[in-house]
């Protein structure tokens, strides 16, 4: 069965399938792993470190296969996308923020717009600027989302229906074939899919990390502020993340205000992940993480989740 659509044939990649741009986790050797196994690789540029970018960029072109690299819209500004399409990406992708200032810059250069929305309003906006490509993101996301976000079920379908002919992929809570499957039944011309891909050998994450998306649940994920306060994360509050259990989420749920105003609590967390009390880093990790229970190449989950994704249209048609 093909799985050809709109966002296939534009970038001339085999599968309707795109890395989420995850900040630090994903690498130039992920996303050029994504790219070898027939998807669409995208960086997490984050903030757009030049370090980060340099060492991380040539192990993705060097595939020759098509790129992209994400950023976090709040937390650059015109002169991070400049410098990142002197790189030559097939796409840019902004996410959480007006993108505006950007938009024009990433056109211009001949690289395709994607932007990440969150509801109906940043859709149209999105449209208005140009976008190539639109991200229609579910709260059952792992990492950050819109604080009044709505599920992917619901959301897709409306996004679709209002930018229409322009491509959506579906994002949140896409761990697997039948996931991407549902996304293109939907009307998606594929997903974006983030927290399975840091189970994966070339996801840039502490082995902590992996081990507790393999273990984790569903229902053990939350959406909050608590972590990104505790931490000193930039992160603007309309942003809640969610994460697998953390102490401090026990810690502090309902009581954000009073942490965001203790520096010593906040200290206490960093004094605490210094010693190895707390781990490293949030996990952040989506609904569907209890799908996730291998850690493969990112080459070889491609060709499983294309087979998966095949499987479920075909049973979905005989049924």
């Amino acid at each position: 069965m093909a799985l050809a659509t709109a966002f296939t044939e534009m970038f001339d990649v085999r599968y309707p399938i795109a890395l989420a741009p995850m900040g630090g986790s994903a690498g130039g050797a992920l996303a050029a792993a994504v790219s070898l196994g027939g998807g669409f690789g995208i960086l997490g540029g984050g903030y757009g470190d030049p370090e980060w970018m340099a060492r991380e960029v040539p192990l993705v072109t060097a595939t020759g296969k098509p790129w992209g690299v994400g950023f976090l819209t709040w937390g650059i500004d015109t002169g991070v996308v400049e410098r990142a399409l002197e790189y030559g990406p097939d796409a840019v992708m902004l996410s959480f923020g007006d993108p505006g200032p950007c938009a024009e810059r990433v056109l211009r250069a001949g690289a395709r717009l994607v932007l990440q929305v969150t509801d109906l309003e940043e859709a149209r906006r999105a449209v208005d600027l140009g976008a190539d490509v639109i991200v229609a993101q579910g709260t059952e996301s792992g990492g950050h989302g819109a604080l009044r976000g709505r599920s992917t079920l619901p959301f897709v379908p409306a996004v679709v229906d209002l930018v229409t002919p322009v491509p959506v992929l579906a994002a949140g809570g896409i761990a697997d074939g039948r996931g991407v499957a549902a996304a293109l039944v939907l009307g998606a011309a594929g997903a974006v899919i983030g927290t399975r891909f840091q189970a994966t050998t070339e996801a840039l994450v502490d082995p902590s990390i992996t081990k507790a998306i393999l273990e984790g649940r569903g229902e053990d994920t939350e959406r909050s502020t608590v972590l990104d306060i505790a931490r000193g994360s930039r992160w603007p509050a309309r942003y809640p993340a969610r994460t697998l259990g953390h102490p401090y989420l026990d810690r502090w749920r309902g009581r954000e205000t009073e942490l965001a105003a203790d520096p010593r609590a906040r200290q206490a967390y960093q004094d605490e992940v210094a010693r190895g009390a707390l781990p490293p880093l949030p996990v952040w990790a989506g609904e569907a993480v209890d799908l996730i229970t291998d850690l493969p190449s990112a080459c070889d989950l491609m060709s499983t989740l294309a087979t998966q994704t095949e499987t479920a249209l075909r049973s979905a048609g005989r049924r």
